[in-house]
């Protein structure tokens, strides 16, 4: 089977939006959709509550008319707009989705953070974990969330194997990032962030991007907007990642960023994996 994650940063901007920036964001769906995957895991869509008009529903079914799809967005006390996931699926796949509340602290619970499909072989779960912030302001919350996420997982795993995606917002190790030095005090690189990755890999869980490709350097999925010359320069970040419960890392046959052009910000990422 083969998975895609990707955090596309609105998909409203991606399905209709006229900006340059709307036409690169399309270049990618255009290359998701050449791969063919099974599910496709959608971070950041940062819909209302009330969920898509149907102008971004005819959008979405164009470009994906063999999925279904579920997809949970920012509700209140959260705030609105924010954050928010989807799944898409083969219409031949069987799947039950659940919106997981795992006890998070402040609003996380409440901002559509994570989707979970029921396969008879696998849980397939995909997050969007919560951003310490600018001046770490929710690192003790990110924290808590760390701690919850990795109970919940492992609790998935002892019913059946797990395969998990999504933007972790970490940069585990000083390879996954271009600059770790000047970088220790950063949001997604604090030693707390970094510690909490670690737990929920020692709970049983398996970086596939590492286990399939080892240490090789210079492979980011993340390439901050702000910053122009960044993925020219290739100054980024790997915080995306494909999970899957150790007892399966075996059956793990690719695990890699997909070609996302000039377009800066989250790249996708594939997994392919024979179950």
């Amino acid at each position: 089977m083969k998975f895609i994650s990707w955090n596309i940063d609105s998909i409203n901007a991606a399905l209709t939006g006229t900006s340059p920036r709307s036409d690169l964001s399309r270049q990618v769906l255009d290359t998701i959709t050449k791969e063919n995957a099974d599910i496709i895991a959608i971070q950041e869509t940062k819909l209302p509550e009330a969920g898509m008009n149907a102008k971004q529903e005819e959008a979405l079914k164009a470009y994906f008319p063999e999925y279904d799809y579920v997809y949970v967005s920012s509700r209140e006390p959260a705030r609105k707009g924010y954050a928010g996931t989807m799944a898409l699926y083969k219409k031949d796949i069987k799947v039950v989705a659940s919106f997981p509340e795992i006890g998070a602290p402040d609003t996380m619970d409440s901002e559509g953070r994570m989707i979970t499909l029921e396969h008879d072989k696998f849980f397939f779960n995909l997050v969007y974990t919560p951003n310490a912030g600018d001046g770490l302001k929710r690192l003790k919350e990110r924290q808590e969330w760390d701690v919850h996420y990795t109970k919940y997982l492992k609790s998935l795993d002892e019913v059946k194997p797990v395969i998990s995606c999504g933007d972790y917002n970490v940069a585990h190790e000083e390879i996954d990032l271009a600059n770790p030095d000047s970088n220790h005090m950063s949001a997604g690189f604090t030693d707390e962030e970094r510690a909490g990755f670690t737990n929920l890999l020692n709970a049983g869980f398996v970086d596939t991007f590492r286990f399939i490709h080892g240490d090789i350097p210079n492979v980011y999925s993340w390439w901050a907007q702000r910053i122009k010359t960044s993925k020219i320069n290739n100054s980024g970040w790997r915080i995306d990642y494909f999970l899957v419960s150790d007892r399966i890392k075996d059956k793990v046959t690719r695990s890699d960023m997909l070609d996302s052009g000039a377009r800066q910000d989250h790249t996708p990422i594939a997994l392919e994996i024979e179950l």
